[in-house]
């Protein structure tokens, strides 16, 4: 991401860029958990629920404050809650904010089938749902806001590409992907080949094994990654990850064999330990997402239908995305993302997304210093 505001959609107009890390990490407890606060808001409950903190510190670090925030800024009283990866959970929580009587639900689940289900409940109930950043194929939410996930995985093939120019003709690449659950690991993965796939149809690249990691575990995509890559004879010339977790667990593993540095590595969501990563030159790229504007919007869109207003709501959700397994048409809040590489970290900082003092530590005090990052 750049510390200017980025191009997106017309919904982003007006949303600020600038992203902080640091805001009240704690929820308005209104139905179906146990996390409160003194936030005093004056309008309607909308429920949220994220999905999981195993596999990225995004949900709990970013998401959540920064929707606190956003919600609360439209004048409504959110109640934020995680499902930890569990389903039932997920659930649970839904009905607890069902029961609270939201206005508004707004959902990151951790697969499409426990969020088509919420869903149908909730408009039983005549609760407007909107999927946030992962759309739940085969549901019915009438609302989608997250980033364009097929350019995100095309920045993270240019990303691969452009760090294996020079390689020999036939190099190895080996791809560990996200969760087959989640739809954005599929559109990243459509992203990805758009890219790389003439590099191995041609012949300049040759793509020893893709697979996804359930749950987007991040000690499996290491273990997976090993088996992937003793079976190949410990030979590896460039590795997508899905994100920055999956390539840290990649990287330790490369470490383990000494190529770690020298086999460019994938990532992204611009995590401190991504970053870190880059800036030692142990990760090639990572991609930013300004999870602010994603809140900001998701918030905008929330307020618009809280007040029955399907126009606003419609004007927000401007674009539109293919439900391939509903075969349906979902109305769409799409954000842009940034490839990130190491002479293009400090932006990230610039931006307020994470601090210096979060990703400038012992090993890679001197790449910030080179780089004007304080």
């Amino acid at each position: 991401m750049r510390s200017k505001t980025l191009a997106s959609i017309a919904v982003t107009a007006g949303l600020a860029l600038a992203v902080s890390a640091c805001g009240a990490n704690t929820s308005s407890g209104t139905g179906g958990g146990t996390e409160t606060n003194s936030g005093s808001g004056t309008g309607a409950k909308v429920g949220v629920i994220l999905p999981e903190t195993a596999s990225s510190a995004r949900w709990e670090g970013f998401d959540k404050p920064l929707l606190e925030a956003a919600l609360k800024k439209e004048g409504l009283v959110p109640d934020i809650q995680n499902a930890q990866g569990d389903v039932q959970k997920f659930s649970t929580l839904a009905d607890g904010m069902i029961n609270a009587g939201v206005k508004v639900l707004i959902i990151a689940t951790p697969n499409s089938e426990v969020g088509a289900s919420v869903a149908k409940k909730a408009q039983a109930q005549g609760i407007q749902v909107i999927d946030y950043d992962r759309l739940n194929t085969g549901g019915s939410s009438s609302y989608y806001v997250s980033f364009d996930n097929v350019k995100v995985g095309e920045l993270q093939g240019q990303g691969l590409s452009d760090a294996m120019k020079a390689a020999p003709q036939g190099a190895n690449v080996i791809e560990i992907e996200g969760a087959p659950t989640d739809n954005n690991a599929t559109l990243f993965h459509q992203g990805q080949q758009k890219v790389l796939k003439p590099l191995y149809d041609s012949g300049k690249l040759k793509l020893v094994q893709s697979q996804p990691i359930d749950n987007w575990d991040n000690q499996k995509g290491g273990q997976v990654f090993e088996q992937i890559l003793t079976s190949n004879g410990g030979k590896v010339d460039g590795v997508v990850a899905a994100n920055d977790g999956l390539a840290g667990a990649v990287i330790t593993v490369l470490k383990k064999v000494g190529l770690n540095g020298k086999v460019p590595v994938t990532g992204q969501d611009a995590t401190p330990d991504g970053l870190q990563a880059v800036l030692r030159g142990d990760q090639y790229m990572t991609v930013f997402k300004p999870i602010k504007d994603e809140a900001e919007a998701a918030a905008k869109l929330a307020a618009a239908l809280a007040k029955n207003d399907t126009a606003a709501a419609d004007a927000l959700a401007s674009a539109s995305t293919d439900d391939t397994k509903g075969n349906r048409k979902v109305k769409s809040v799409l954000l842009s993302a940034q490839l990130i590489t190491k002479d293009k970290v400090k932006s990230v900082v610039d931006a307020g997304f994470v601090k210096a003092s979060e990703i400038c530590v012992a090993d890679t005090q001197a790449a910030c210093t080179e780089l004007g990052i304080k």
